[in-house]
């Protein structure tokens, strides 16, 4: 297998503490399986889910099939069917179990999975050290990758957590809410941007995925971006004024998935007693006006932009408008797995909700993926898909950056994903 061709500048690595940096990911994934229990690591809630034991297992087999296997000598593979069962949709690699039937999996047991990361942790020790000292290009490059796919995972196993626990009819809590300070949103303002040509995508330097390569020039038309992400409060006025029953505010796909799916509200979302509540990872609350719209669809997306008299950006307004700021925002180390209101100056940019764009996943002009069966990551998915940007209250700090393209199908819903308005 060649070395993957990431945007990463190997002699900006401190391979020093590369160890503590895998160790430390590692533990946060673990860490955030502490609040379940037994029986919530086994039950898949949807096809696009996965449950808590194949993340951890999955994220194990990737560094075992990408790193040791190939690069250390003598490393013996813990169990040869972890590979039909926790390969997800490598098909160089070999068969894989589908998707949809990952939740059927009782054996092997959560305390299996736990032994398979401790075997896999203690060979990857052995294998960085043998990486640093060496230099050795490859298998620094594979690792520091290996640690952004299970940051992509520990979001992935939030999601799917919080999904799990809110079709559970008792509603069952992830966590205890944790107070927050109550600041009123603000009316959004509207930031100038002139017309101009930018450059776009990874600069380099440092850790990017193939996706956000490689850096290009583009000309982008005057516009306008909101100040901050539309609201709960926004989006209830949206409701209360027939936006899932006026056929004109839709997408055609869009609007057939209302119809068949019954939308007539974000995810999580009911009513009661005349009142908006909403699933969290801490229970059943009351929706806060003050808060971004969270897990809405592209359609709904653009939806809400069109009722609105606006539209959403494109990735390339969105990434140019986010260049400038600092990368700072609620995310996954703040505790709080839910948008927040914030007014601190960045226009949360960064953080709370992943924010649907205009632009479809496509390939920028000259790209090329990963040599290999790593050319399968993130290449192939780049059709029917739509473009999002930002992280979110459920993203690793040290995993977003300006360029990342995040991608998910226009129905898609059970992520943090809002929207921002443009004009």
């Amino acid at each position: 297998m060649n070395a993957p061709a990431t945007s990463t500048n190997i002699a900006r690595i401190d391979t020093d503490n590369l160890l503590s940096r895998f160790n430390a990911v590692r533990r946060q994934t673990t860490a955030l399986c502490h609040p379940l229990v037994t029986e919530d690591y086994v039950i898949q809630s949807a096809p696009e889910c996965s449950p808590a034991k194949w993340h951890l297992a999955h994220t194990t087999w990737f560094f075992e099939n990408f790193l040791l296997t190939p690069l250390l000598s003598g490393y013996r593979v813990y169990d040869p069917q972890y590979g039909y069962l926790f390969n997800s949709y490598y098909e160089t690699v070999g068969t894989f179990l589908p998707r949809p039937l990952r939740g059927l999996l009782s054996r092997p047991t959560v305390e299996d999975v736990y032994r398979y990361r401790a075997h896999v942790d203690e060979s990857m020790a052995a294998l960085i050290a043998q990486v640093s000292r060496s230099g050795d290009a490859s298998g620094i490059e594979r690792t520091v990758l290996g640690l952004h796919h299970e940051q992509q995972h520990q979001e992935l196993l939030v999601t799917d957590i919080k999904n799990l626990l809110a079709l559970n009819p008792i509603r069952p809590a992830y966590q205890a809410r944790t107070p927050q300070s109550v600041v009123a949103s603000s009316p959004a303002q509207w930031r100038e941007f002139p017309a101009g040509m930018h450059e776009v995508g990874s600069e380099g330097g440092s850790f990017a995925f193939d996706n956000e390569t490689p850096r290009h020039r583009v000309y982008v038309g005057e516009f306008s971006l909101a100040s901050r992400p539309v609201t709960n409060g926004e989006f209830k006025e949206f409701i209360a004024a027939g936006g899932y029953s006026d056929a004109a505010l839709w997408l055609a796909d869009g609007w057939k998935k209302v119809k068949d799916a019954y939308w007539q509200c974000p995810l999580y979302w009911e009513q009661d007693g005349g009142e908006w509540w909403n699933m969290t990872l801490a229970g059943l609350q009351r929706v806060d006006d003050a808060q971004p719209v969270c897990h809405v669809s592209y359609f709904e997306a653009d939806a809400f932009a069109r009722w609105a008299g606006k539209r959403l950006p494109t990735e390339f307004e969105w990434e140019i408008a986010a260049a400038a700021l600092p990368v700072q925002g609620n995310f996954l180390e703040s505790g709080l797995l839910q948008p927040a209101s914030r007014d601190d100056g960045s226009h949360q940019m960064y953080g709370d909700v992943w924010e649907w764009t205009l632009s479809s996943y496509l390939p920028y002009p000259g790209f090329q993926p990963l040599p290999g069966s790593l050319g399968e990551y993130n290449g192939k998915f780049m059709v029917s898909q739509m473009v999002l940007r930002g992280g979110s209250c459920a993203t690793p700090r040290s995993h977003i950056r300006a360029s990342y393209r995040n991608f998910f199908y226009p129905p898609d819903r059970w992520q943090f994903s809002g929207l921002r308005l443009a004009r």
